[in-house]
């Protein structure tokens, strides 16, 4: 949905979001999912959620699916505590938006990859890529200062010593990492900033969300060149995935549709798939693109917003 270019479509944005607002702010509908830190297994805690009828995100199972992942899911909204910070001490779990694992997912990663997380604060998908697969190497970098603390603060809290010694953190800007270490990456992932609709939904302040909706006609432009940054990092026949939680359209296939029109090595890869097989837990809006994926929060399953679409670099321009 693209909000903002004709009174028509103001209205009907105004009308979604109210619908939104009350899925996501109702406590009927507060959940999140609980993604095991295989590093630490919580292996009595599994029994508990069991026990409560929780089940594991993709039971029906995708080819490439890691058996290293576990995720858990209760179709009965609930909430867990958060682990707090221990220095020295790994935790147990990873509270997320269970959507946040389809960009993870889409990767489809490999043990020995080299990855580039490009926008990586608060670390939450760098913990999900290191419950896939052993990377032969992990970048993650997150340009705002005070987020990179919080990244560092996450990979601490879940990631062994030993695996310390192939993740490298930086603080670049990411529209300059691509031209530093072209053609470096077998995978990289580009979460990147955005209107963040599931957060200003919560805010009943109607100047701010009108304020937010205003700042948001500039992000594409920053979107489309982090992503021409992720394009030069990527070696050629690498995927690229790129993600946003927000339902604008000029965020999403607006600039995805730029990139493939601007990129002739970059070609959109079918996961219409991703779909199929986790339609179970998730709810999915059509984005008219086989290679992007939308998903949204409904009642019962609050996941999302989060637009995900994957692309691969060929050989030859």
């Amino acid at each position: 949905m693209n909000l903002g270019r004709r009174p028509g479509m103001w209205c009907l944005a105004s009308v979604f979001m109210s619908l939104l607002r009350d899925i996501l702010t109702s406590p009927s509908c507060w959940q999140h999912a609980i993604l095991f830190n295989r590093f630490n297994y919580p292996f009595e805690l599994e029994k508990d959620l069991h026990l409560k009828g929780y089940h594991t995100l993709f039971q029906e199972s995708l080819p490439y699916y890691p058996k290293s992942m576990k995720c858990y899911l209760s179709r009965i909204p609930s909430r867990m505590p958060s682990e707090r910070h221990q220095i020295g001490n790994l935790k147990k779990y990873y509270l997320l938006n269970a959507a946040s694992l389809i960009p993870v997912l889409a990767l489809e990663l490999r043990d020995g990859e080299k990855v580039l997380d490009l926008c990586a604060a608060p670390g939450g998908k760098s913990v999900a890529m290191l419950q896939c697969a052993y990377p032969g190497y992990l970048h993650c970098n997150e340009y705002d200062s005070l987020r990179l603390r919080w990244l560092r603060q996450t990979l601490e809290s879940f990631i062994p010593q030993p695996l310390v010694n192939v993740i490298k953190v930086s603080e670049l800007d990411g529209r300059e990492v691509g031209d530093a270490q072209p053609e470096k990456f077998d995978k990289v992932l580009v979460d990147a900033p955005c209107s963040n609709d599931r957060s200003w939904l919560f805010s009943s302040d109607s100047q701010k969300a009108a304020c937010r909706i205003s700042q948001r006609r500039n992000l594409p432009v920053l979107q489309i060149e982090l992503i021409r940054s992720a394009v030069k990092a990527l070696r050629p026949g690498g995927l690229l995935v790129y993600s946003t939680c927000t339902l604008s359209k000029a965020e999403n296939q607006d600039v995805i549709n730029e990139i493939l029109n601007s990129h002739s090595n970059m070609t959109p890869v079918d996961i219409k798939e991703m779909a199929r097989t986790c339609s179970q837990d998730f709810t999915f809006a059509p984005t008219g693109q086989e290679c992007g994926l939308l998903v949204i929060p409904e009642r019962g399953k609050a996941w999302g917003p989060m637009y995900v679409a994957k692309l691969k670099k060929s050989w030859t321009i």
